[in-house]
């Protein structure tokens, strides 16, 4: 008898997560590596924010909590979503979990049937179609390549939509590709979901706050308000406050699927860290004018990168809108042998030489479900990207 679920022969392992554990180990090892491939700033955790925590713990408010939040951040989420995006929702709609990722696995565990199919933009964030096979769905792969700015267009949702879709997941800004949509290309998409009034919307806000020059987020249901009723809207402090290991997200949406996404996280983890809750309260309500300085250093961290690899004869990176990633393409790389003798047939090959000849380590594009592409975090020090380019091109000046 076989010891493991046939479901979890269905996923893989998350590949970002794999990449950031090589690199630790090569570290560990005495090797010089530069790594970009995890998806976390750099920066402290404000420290009024701490403070919070400090404070949470001083107090002991160390105990369990309801299952999805205490009511204090549950407020502060809905004050939130009121303040930034024109979204009025009660407590009630509201479920905090530990992370982002949990948000999303516990919606689709609540909802998806075998059969059930659910559409996802690509290039995609690694464990969005992992999630859903793990939840019995499907998952339905729309791919915008480079030529498209990494944006679906109206046509393609409108094509990939069946009687049997359920979900159409949305990520804007975009990890991998800190592409973002913009009002009008997004009123595209919500037009087309308005004539399906069975499809479901997931959005992941994650990125939020880290937007660059003029470009200005929205949300679907704040652009359609008559999808407010199909629509989970998900975001989480985790990218732009600095608060990744603190482990909390949140999503607002219909009180029943808000219900049965609790029931889920009460059988399997039930409350998120009270101490990182009452931080996430102070995140959300106290101030905000550390983001702008957040957004000034990524976006001169993108301006850098970009320049450094479209110097780069076979390399193409477009100017993402936001969140901390480039996705450059590597097609006129394809077909090449390294100094170090590695034959880049793919954009894995490619990655895995560039870690092995230079000790910079990135994520390959089939990860994220576009090829031949590799993602970079700039979310690391200027000289660490400088430095990482610099290997970069070297290495590629190296094949033939």
């Amino acid at each position: 008898m076989d010891l493991l679920s046939t479901t979890l022969a269905r996923v893989k392992p998350s590949p970002t997560v794999a990449v950031t554990a090589l690199a630790a180990e090569l570290r560990a090892a005495g090797r010089d590596i530069i790594s970009l491939g995890a998806g976390e700033p750099d920066f402290d955790t404000p420290r009024h924010i701490r403070e919070a925590g400090i404070a949470a713990i001083e107090t002991g408010k160390t105990r369990y909590t309801t299952v999805d939040g205490i009511a204090e951040l549950k407020q502060a989420v809905c004050r939130k979503f009121a303040r930034e995006n024109g979204l009025t929702y009660t407590p009630a709609q509201v479920s905090v979990a530990s992370g982002g990722k949990q948000i999303l696995y516990n919606a689709l565990m609540a909802t998806l049937n075998p059969g059930d199919e659910v559409i996802i933009p690509a290039p995609y964030w690694v464990s969005y179609p992992d999630m859903v096979l793990l939840a019995g769905g499907t998952p339905v792969v729309i791919e915008a390549g480079v030529d498209a700015g990494f944006r679906i267009t109206p046509d393609q949702l409108e094509a990939a939509i069946t009687p049997k879709t359920k979900w159409f997941i949305f990520n804007s800004p975009s990890n991998p590709t800190g592409a973002g949509y913009d009002r009008a290309a997004l009123k595209g998409l919500t037009d087309v979901l308005m004539r399906h009034p069975h499809v479901q919307v997931m959005t992941d806000d994650m990125y939020e706050h880290l937007v660059f020059d003029a470009f200005e987020f929205c949300t679907p249901a704040q652009v359609e308000p008559k999808l407010y009723d199909r629509t989970l809207t998900c975001n989480g402090v985790s990218k732009a406050y600095a608060m990744t290991g603190w482990r909390i997200g949140y999503a607002a949406g219909p009180e029943k699927l808000i219900a049965a996404m609790r029931k889920v996280q009460s059988q399997s983890t039930s409350n998120p860290c009270t101490i990182s809750q009452w931080a996430a309260v102070a995140a959300l309500d106290g101030p905000q004018d550390f983001l702008a300085d957040f957004r000034t250093i990524f976006q001169r961290r993108r301006d850098l990168v970009v320049a450094a690899l479209n110097a780069i004869p076979g390399i193409t990176c477009p100017v993402p809108e936001g969140a901390f990633y480039v996705y450059p393409s590597i097609a006129g790389l394809i077909g090449k042998t390294s100094a170090g003798g590695a034959k880049i047939a793919t954009d894995e090959d490619f990655v895995t030489a560039l870690l092995e000849e230079t000790g910079v380590a990135v994520v390959f594009g089939a990860a994220f479900g576009l090829s031949p592409n590799f993602r970079i975090s700039y979310a690391t020090s200027d000289d660490a990207l400088t430095e990482a380019c610099a290997r970069i091109a070297d290495f590629c000046a190296g094949l033939r």
